[in-house]
């Protein structure tokens, strides 16, 4: 039986529910099918209710009863309870099967008619226990789902630990959830089985807060707000929901420079310490929260003469963490330093502020103060901020200049001299930097509700061109009204040409329209004076030329560089370093492109130019996967990617060179994952240039995975896209060879030979020297499939040599790999080793492990396999005439005699590859079976 009881969990709490905490469960859900037990740990709103519910709604089905039970602090101090909650409803069942001193003692516990005791019982009550899981168990599998572990009744912990602890081989698994600070769990594993799985839930991140939000329906908030919901939540998931809501319910958002609502329900939960102390405590608690970074000494100058005492008494009743070493006061959550400030009375706020408004010694955070103690405008409050605010962004914090530049506007008069609205555009712009688009689109959407002037027309209007990211055919109605409140001024024009290039480009995806598009940009911008944009549109117009293999990028490249340069240009992701990288990535020159990202990426993190950040570190990650270093390839691409879903920032990119990282050094199907992911970002985006690159990453992920025919349906559509773009350059993508090593897996060598040629025209005229050598490489495996075993030989072993002084050192892996497994099929075929030896070496190198895997497979199947393929011509009838050139192959070898896995492993392809093609072969030739084609081969003999 299956005692259910309140068991059914609604749909929410299911396992595909629990957000951010897919890795944990599913080690929880391998754990308890192995037969183990799990005690899930972590602070007090962290999620384990949450996780203990999903799990045993997902694993309780494979048990035959399922018991539960769930303490509360108010009955902690009942004995026996959680025991009843757990034996109540099936007492009846096992009573019968018990010894009847122990049937005695436990009915006496459970029920409260005797007078059962821990003393005076203690040994019937324990075995009784022990027993009665072993009868559940005897008619099947038992799980024990306990919640709130630290509440539980002192009786019943010490009889559950006792049957625990002794329950062995027996069929009984605990679920258990308890709440620890740190790493406060030990005594409730000891009181576990010894097989128990201790998971600690830890804090989660603002990518994945944000995603818990979104699925609770908070999908509004703004990704500021998103980033300072996380900040004062902790990442604890119960805290962040409580914000959320009280942020959805209130009818006014908190202005930049103020703290969140905090609701009463959480005010509640971590203020009830607050009435010990004393009044004066208080207060200077409330500077502290107040304070951006609190320390005694500030707490001193703002007039807190009892600091130490005061503070030692908060962190005596848990307000503050104790940091002996160091002068910061912390707050032992941030949640308790957001509730504090709420509670207090915006006058005593006001006051707090003014007072560390001298107190503070930074000028930055001397400003904020003094703008939160003021009321009403103030031209000096403003033009301090406004400095501060500039400040900021040198030191490269522009949130923190965006958050200021509100401020300033703000408490700027109406008429004041920069007006408002100059500010707020400048606040708008920093927010872009920052990579808070949307807090950027809505202050340029308000400034165009009252903006006249045409200048502050199009800078607005470029903010929210920008906000968009990719998916600029959402925005497709500004261009129109942008373009007339240009009017005829070159300068203004400029910077709305610039926008509809890379329009063009993403939405329409034609590189001629956006390379002209770029060009007619430089040359209003040289016209208007306007060096920056023009600087921008080189730079654009430079790298759409090298991707369409345009003979003039090198020109273009070099007017981009010419002086006098932008510091601002020379640095964006859009700019001329930017493309200078991608021709020396394109142009084999790897070294220098690393230097050069490098470089780039140290000058845009102390900028705090984050989009920039993002895609450099992808760029980075790129340079590292073809230079073969996977494990670091892998490492930046997964913080390209956590960026990306922080900021929200390019995460169609992010996502997809994270797939290739993945399928050459982590794990694969997280590669495939990935690249459907960001195929569909691409899609949503309308980006045109980008579902090719996600689509090419796909395809790697599928032939790496092992499914060639998908491999092949991805690259087929990467091929016809490329081909509407207008794109030649095939150093761009890199997947011509991994479409032709596809296709001769799935028996379509003409094809593959089509893509090579094809290919090789284009790279022998851009001399990109290392896609030649992978198509050398592709070229090979076609030999090999058409039974040219010693061409084929005598070209990777060229291929491999030309890799490795080019410095693609998983390339050259690969080709040592393919020319192992000839050497293998063909061993008195050229000279060399016949093991995998140096491909093993090569990959781990590189720390390509799914490769690795690949060779390990290799070896262990043994395909050293006589003979060769004989010519097709000597093999075949008349009836085999109408096949195609790999169908025949296939037959000719089936006349031989060889197995399918023998066939696959000569030609070069895969068994199913084998299998596919012997099916169309039987449905050709009006055949069921390989014994109807070896009968063919035996009516030719007899003729």
């Amino acid at each position: 039986m299956t005692v259910r009881r309140d068991f059914k969990e609604p749909a929410r709490c299911r396992s595909d529910q629990v957000i951010g905490r897919e890795e944990l469960f599913t080690a929880a859900r391998e754990q308890l099918t192995r037969g183990g037990s799990v005690l899930l740990h972590g602070p007090a709103g962290i999620g384990k209710s949450t996780v203990l519910r999903a799990l045993a709604a997902d694993y309780g089905e494979s048990a035959r009863t399922v018991l539960r039970c769930s303490a509360t602090e108010s009955e902690s101090h009942l004995p026996f309870l959680a025991l009843a909650d757990l034996f109540g409803l099936v007492l009846d069942e096992i009573s019968d099967k018990l010894p009847a001193a122990q049937r005695t003692a436990l009915e006496s516990a459970l029920t409260g008619r005797g007078e059962s005791t821990l003393q005076r019982d203690g040994l019937a009550l324990r075995l009784a226990v022990l027993s009665a899981l072993r009868a559940l168990a005897a008619t099947g599998p038992v799980l024990l789902v306990a919640d709130d572990l630290q509440w539980l009744d002192s009786a019943s912990a010490e009889l559950l630990g006792f049957a625990a602890r002794r329950l062995g081989d027996t069929p009984v698994q605990l679920l258990c959830a308890v709440r620890t600070e740190g790493q406060e769990y030990d005594r409730h594993l000891r009181a576990s089985p010894p097989d128990t799985l201790a998971v600690r839930l830890n804090p989660l991140s603002r990518a994945q807060v944000s995603a818990l939000l979104d699925h609770r329906g908070y999908t509004d908030l703004p990704r500021s707000t998103m980033r300072e919901i996380h900040r004062t939540s902790g990442g604890n998931p119960l805290f962040a929901l409580e914000l959320g809501r009280a942020l959805g319910e209130s009818p006014t958002p908190p202005r930049p420079g103020e703290p969140l609502p905090v609701p009463t329900s959480l005010r509640a939960l971590v203020l009830s310490r607050l009435d010990m102390l004393s009044d004066e405590a208080r207060r200077t608690l409330l500077v502290a929260s107040a304070g951006a970074r609190p320390t005694l000494a500030l707490l001193h100058a703002a007039g807190r003469e009892n600091a130490e005492a005061e503070t030692a008494q908060a962190a005596a009743l848990g307000l503050l963490a104790t940091e002996p070493e160091g002068p910061a006061v912390r707050f032992a959550h941030p949640l308790i330093s957001a509730a504090l400030y709420a509670e207090a009375p915006a006058q005593e706020r006001r006051a707090v502020h003014a007072a560390l408004s001298t107190a503070a010694s930074d000028p930055i955070e001397r400003a904020r103060n003094l703008a939160l103690a003021t009321t009403g405008t103030d031209p000096e409050v403003a033009a301090r901020l406004a400095e501060a605010a500039a400040l900021a962004r040198d030191r490269g914090a522009p949130s923190v200049a965006a958050s200021l530049g509100l401020l300033a506007a703000r408490h700027t008069p109406p008429d004041g001299t920069p007006a408002p609205d100059d500010r707020r555009l400048q606040a708008a712009e920093d927010a872009i930097t920052a990579g808070e688009v949307d807090l950027a689109r809505d202050i340029a959407r308000e400034v165009l509700t009252r903006a006249t002037v045409p200048a502050e027309r199009i800078r607005a209007w470029e903010v929210v061109i920008e906000a968009a990211g990719q998916s600029l055919g959402e925005v497709d109605a500004v261009f129109p009204q942008a373009l007339a409140d240009a009017g005829d001024d070159p300068r203004l024009l400029a910077l709305v040409h610039y926008r509809l290039a890379w329009r063009k480009l993403i939405v329409e995806g034609d590189f001629a329209e956006a390379r002209q598009e770029a060009a007619h940009t430089a040359e209003l911008a040289a016209r208007g004076g306007d060096r920056r944009t023009e600087l921008m549109a080189l730079s654009f117009q430079s790298s759409t030329e090298t991707l369409m293999g345009h003979p003039n990028a090198p020109q273009t490249i070099k007017r981009a560089l010419k002086e006098p340069q932008d510091p601002y240009v020379a640095c964006h992701h859009n700019g001329v370093g930017a493309a200078r990288f991608r021709w020396l990535l394109m142009s084999d020159q790897l070294p220098e492109a690393r230097s050069t990202i490098t470089a780039l990426l140290r000058e845009v993190r102390r900028r705090g130019m984050v989009e920039s950040e993002v895609h450099f570190q992808r760029f980075l990650a790129e340079t590292e996967l073809r230079s073969g270093h996977c494990g670091r390839a892998l490492d930046l691409a997964r913080e390209s990617l956590r960026l990306a879903r922080d900021s929200g920032i390019g995460l169609g990119a992010s996502a997809m060179l994270a797939s290739l990282a993945e399928a050459s050094g982590g794990d694969v199907d997280r590669a495939l994952a990935l690249a459907r992911e960001a195929a569909e970002h691409a899609e949503e985006d309308g980006d045109q240039m980008y579902v090719s690159r996600a689509l090419a990453a796909l395809g790697h992920a599928q032939l790496v995975a092992g499914d060639a025919a998908g491999a092949v349906g991805s690259l087929r559509r990467v091929r016809e896209l490329e081909q509407g773009l207008g794109i030649t350059d095939p150093a761009r993508g890199r997947w011509q060879g991994d479409l032709a090593e596809a296709l001769v897996r799935v028996g379509e060598p003409g094809e593959a030979q089509d893509v090579i040629d094809v290919t090789r025209e284009h790279a022998l005229r851009l001399g990109r020297e290392s896609v030649l050598a992978v198509l050398d490489r592709s070229e090979a495996m076609v030999r090999a499939a058409l039974g040219d075993h010693e061409a084929a030989l005598s070209r990777l072993t060229s291929v491999q040599d030309r890799l490795a002084k080019l410095g693609y050192g998983l390339e050259e892996a690969r080709a040592a790999f393919a020319l192992a497994r000839l050497r293998t099929l063909r061993p008195g075929a050229g000279a060399g080793p016949t093991s995998y030896d140096e491909a093993a070496r090569l990959f781990r190198r590189c720390r390509a492990l799914p490769w690795l895997r690949q060779v390990d497979l290799a070896a262990a199947e043994g395909q050293a396999q006589p003979a060769a393929v004989a010519p097709l011509a000597a093999a075949s009838s008349d009836a085999l005439e109408g096949l195609a050139s790999m169908e025949r192959q296939v037959a000719a070898l089936v006349m031989e005699g060889a197995t399918n896995r023998e066939i696959a492993a000569r030609l070069f392809i895969s068994v199913k590859t084998v299998e596919a093609t012997l099916t169309r072969v039987y449905r050709k030739l009006g055949i069921r079976s390989r014994v109807d084609i070896v009968r063919l081969a035996a009516g030719r003999h007899a003729k």
